[in-house]
């Protein structure tokens, strides 16, 4: 897939789920929503990333689930998120 379309892609899966209340997805699936659009968008996590809360268990699942997407490229993680978003 050109890269161009990939992004294109990627922002409309973006915009389409935004568009849906959290409350109709698997707490997995949101899990998984938020890793890849965080891989996608920023990369590895940087430690540095001030986001995390550690006495917010929320956040620290949400964090994990990012952090195992390490080495993934932007590419791969972009074309994951579209992938979930298509079979939502």
């Amino acid at each position: 897939m050109k890269e161009r379309t990939l992004d294109i892609e990627f922002k409309q899966a973006y915009q389409t789920i935004s568009g849906l209340s959290q409350d109709q997805f698997a707490p997995d699936v949101m899990l998984k929503l938020y890793a890849y659009y965080k891989q996608a968008t920023y990369g590895d996590h940087n430690p540095d990333y001030t986001e995390h809360n550690e006495t917010d268990l929320r956040n620290s699942f949400k964090l994990n689930a990012w952090v195992q997407l390490k080495g993934m490229s932007i590419k791969t993680a972009k074309s994951a998120y579209i992938n979930i978003v298509n079979t939502l």
